[in-house]
Parts: C-alpha cells; structure tokens; sequence
C-alpha cells in the first residue's frame, strides 16, 4: 500500500502545481501571457504583462497550490491509503507540485520557474529555511533590481538554510534538489545576466514637489 500512497500522491499533487494560474488569468484578460514579456507564465511576468494587482493574485495562488498539495493532499492520501509516513509522502507532494508548476501537463509540459510555489512548499515543509532564503532574495533584488539574481541567490541558499535550521539529511538533500531545478529553469535569465540584456525592475522615484 504504501508504493500506492506514494504515487497517488505524487499525481495529485502534480495535477495541484500544473494548474497554470498565469496562463489563466491572462487568458480572461485577453492575452497569452507565453507572447508577451519574457513568455514566462509566472508571477513576475504576471506583474510585467497584467499589473501589480494580478501580480500579486498570481503569485498567491502559485504559493498556494504548492502549500495545498503537501499540507492537504499528502494528509487525505494517507488518510485514505495509509502505509507510507506522512512525512515521506509531504516531501513526495511538495516535489510534484513543483515539477507540475514548471512542467504543466496542460501547457505542452512548458510552465514556470517554481519560484512561488516552491515557496508554498516551503512554507509548509522549512518555514524558517524559507525566512532566511526570504531575506536573501530581498537584500538581493533590492540591491541588484534583478528578480533572477534574487531567485537565484535564494535557490542556491536553500539547502544551507535547511541544514542550518534542520540538521536533517534527507530533507536537506530535497531542498538541494529543489534549489539546484530552481536554478536550472533560470538558465535562460543567467545568459542574459551575462550578455547584459535581463530585465531590471525600475522602482518608481517620487516626483519632486516644487
């Protein structure tokens, strides 16, 4: 029973980080996010392509669905396929949410980056691993105004974090695994870093009052 638990709860979980909040959100405004901006279906090109307010929709729901598949799924799979502990099958779940959100089944298997919904996950699985990645990622971005290179910096710091706050092997060797996917999907972004032509974000000055 419990090889069963396992991959049910893989392909719930998956199914849980497959579902393309961008994608759907643009499309009921009229647009297919994969045309315009980086063609990223993530939360930053949400908040590029649609405005803040989506922006911040998208990245909630993509925390979200990552949060749902290993606090709530993992726990009906082994309410109704009991054999596997319940931790083993949250860290299977927080996985396949992951690789459902990077490589959606309803998007030809092209999807985001993970970045929020490995915070979902995280925020269930590591919750003080994730506050200090947090504020890796901010001191990054706000020095740099590059999302990439704070995604990047919080990825590559995730397996320390945990380790730091954990001192639990097998749940640090998920993380790398989770940070090292992380930094392969900014692949793209990284050669852009380093021919000059990623996207910066502008943060708005306050106009001078005469």
């Amino acid at each position: 029973m419990s090889v069963l638990s396992y991959i049910a709860t893989a392909l719930v979980a998956y199914l849980l980080g497959s579902i393309p909040t961008g994608f759907l959100v643009a499309k009921a405004r009229g647009v297919d996010i994969r045309t315009v901006g980086s063609g990223n279906i993530g939360a930053t090109n949400a908040f590029r392509v649609l405005g803040k307010g989506f922006g911040i929709f998208v990245l909630l729901m993509d925390a979200f669905k990552g949060w749902v598949a290993v606090i709530i799924a993992a726990s009906v799979v082994e309410q109704l396929l009991p054999g596997a502990p319940l931790g083993y099958l949250r860290l299977t779940a927080g996985v396949a949410a992951i690789l459902g959100h990077n490589f959606t089944c309803w998007l030809n298997f092209k999807g985001g980056k993970g970045i929020a919904t490995s915070a979902g996950v995280l925020i269930a699985l590591v919750p003080t691993a994730l506050a200090i990645i947090l504020a890796i990622f901010i001191i990054l971005f706000v020095t740099t105004r590059y999302v990439s290179i704070g995604s990047i910096g919080a990825a590559f710091s995730l397996p320390f974090a945990t380790w730091f706050t954990t001192r639990d092997v097998g749940l640090t060797a998920v993380m790398s695994a989770i940070g090292a996917l992380a930094i392969l999907k900014h692949r793209k972004n990284i050669q852009r870093l380093l021919n000059g032509t990623e996207n910066r974000i502008q943060f708005k000055k306050k106009e001078a009052t005469p």
